[in-house]
């Protein structure tokens, strides 16, 4: 309102209706039965104040108080909708970041995703004992599993990897010295790094070696009547190139034998296959280190096993035993949902073909061929809705396994690249974006690139729907 005065404000405030008002309309009534009395009414509530308060401040005339009154019950029905619509979506993942952290990281297979359709609504025996009639343990499902792939062995299961390397270390080495490389002193995700992890466990960090190198003698020198544990950290998600040295986990194990000392690595990645078909070499599974004799292992379930996100313990029963006493243990163990995912996961491995089943797998092992084939057919269902400055064409490039595993390896793919002459890289990144079904790609040299290999082939139709919107609007 210009110019306006205390009468023109009174006559502005006047075209709305009263709370109670609008709480007797019927359209109101109809949307109590679909939502609380409560919510409608903080909600009335809010909207009358924002739309006083433009009032008030003069940024809307009589006119437009008149037509916003009208429409309130159109208002509150969308401000309802739109508030208790969920937050998480599906999108597409077209980044070529298999283990995408921000977007979930691994996707569960489909036997996973069965099994928490069919109990995730039931009742389950998740901590009793069907034979025996009493309180049993949650773990005995993955550790049945786990005994069958690594006998001997046992386990326990966390909400993370990070809980599972402080759990250890709370219980094996609490006022204790650990001894561990300073090459291997990494920081994981969100800031998470293992001196800090270590201190709240309560033990104490002993450093050696160097950055760049460290010797089995350096581990000898340091061990002293006080060690509790040697510690390996998997250089997971960064690498140290050139002039360097390192301890082989079967010398730790020797020297941990010599003194009766237990060896620990955190894998960080929870591989369980040779990756080496798929181009990744140096990324050791925990059949590997567990042969070379390490006493006990953490790792990531949604990492490179393809299971929901988890930490897993593995280890020699009378190690994993001493942990499950552990009152920290009740802080960060899993929930019945990861168990039954994990279970259906480890079920996969046991069969003999986890690629087929499990989609990190399957992504990393799909052909050139078959992305090849895929790209062509989409440009070719594109056809003539390309559009004059719309330009759509198939590309070489590479992608990563991301979850902060194996940092310098590349995947050759195939990817689609898309630009337009009369629109930025940004502005059609945004658009694919901001979609109902987003796409999430990414920006290379002014190109807008999709990766064929994170996205699912039932998804091939989808991208071709966004990329008909995008030639449409151009």
């Amino acid at each position: 309102m210009k110019n306006t005065n205390s009468a023109d404000y009174d006559r502005g405030y006047r075209l709305l209706p009263s709370v109670d008002q609008l709480m007797e309309r019927d359209e109101v009534k109809q949307l109590i039965s679909r939502y609380s009395r409560e919510f409608i009414l903080h909600n009335i509530r809010e909207l009358l104040a924002a739309i006083r308060n433009e009032i008030s401040k003069g940024k809307a005339d009589l006119q437009e108080v008149k037509k916003r009154a009208e429409g309130l019950i159109d208002e509150l029905r969308q401000r309802l909708e739109a508030q208790l619509s969920p937050t998480l979506r599906q999108v597409v993942n077209a980044t070529g970041v298999i283990i995408h952290t921000n977007l979930g990281r691994a996707l569960l297979c489909p036997s996973a995703v069965e099994r928490l359709q069919e109990l995730s609504c039931r009742y389950l025996n998740l901590e009793f004992s069907l034979e025996e009639g009493r309180r049993g343990s949650r773990d005995l499902p993955v550790n049945r599993l786990i005994s069958l792939m690594f006998p001997a062995k046992s386990c326990v299961v966390v909400n993370n990897n990070a809980a599972a390397v402080l759990l250890v270390l709370n219980t094996l080495a609490k006022g204790k010295e650990v001894i561990v490389s300073r090459g291997e002193l990494v920081e994981i995700g969100g800031s998470f790094r293992i001196p800090e992890v270590m201190e709240k466990s309560g033990a104490i960090l002993k450093e050696v070696g160097t950055t760049n190198k460290t010797r089995l003698q350096d581990y000898e020198r340091a061990i002293s009547p006080n060690t509790a544990l040697l510690l390996a950290v998997h250089q997971s998600n960064f690498r140290i190139l050139g002039f360097t040295e390192s301890v082989r986990m079967e010398e730790l194990v020797a020297l941990g034998q010599r003194h009766g000392i237990s060896v620990m690595e955190d894998m960080g990645s929870g591989n369980m296959i040779d990756l080496s078909p798929y181009g990744i070499t140096d990324e050791p599974s925990v059949g590997e280190i567990l042969t070379k004799g390490a006493n006990i292992l953490t790792f990531s379930g949604d990492k490179l096993l393809g299971g929901p996100q988890s930490g897993i313990i593995v280890g020699d029963r009378e190690l994993i035993a001493r942990v499950k006493e552990n009152p920290l243990l009740r802080a960060v163990r899993a929930g019945k949902l990861t168990y039954l995912a994990l279970e259906a996961t480890l079920m996969e491995y046991l069969k003999g073909r986890p690629e087929v089943s499990i989609p990190v797998l399957q992504m990393l092992s799909t052909s050139l061929e078959e992305l090849q084939g895929r790209a062509e057919a989409i440009i070719e269902e594109l056809g003539e809705a390309k559009g004059s400055s719309l330009k759509v064409e198939i590309m070489e490039g590479a992608s990563k396994v991301g979850g902060g595993t194996v940092p310098l390896v590349e995947i050759p793919t195939r990817q689609i690249a898309v630009t337009s002459a009369s629109c930025t890289a940004d502005n059609i990144n945004r658009k694919l974006r901001m979609r109902p079904l987003p796409v999430i790609a990414r920006i290379q040299e002014e190109r807008v690139v999709i990766d064929l290999r994170t996205v699912l082939p039932s998804e091939d139709r989808e991208l071709v729907k966004a990329l008909k919107e995008l030639a449409l609007a151009d």
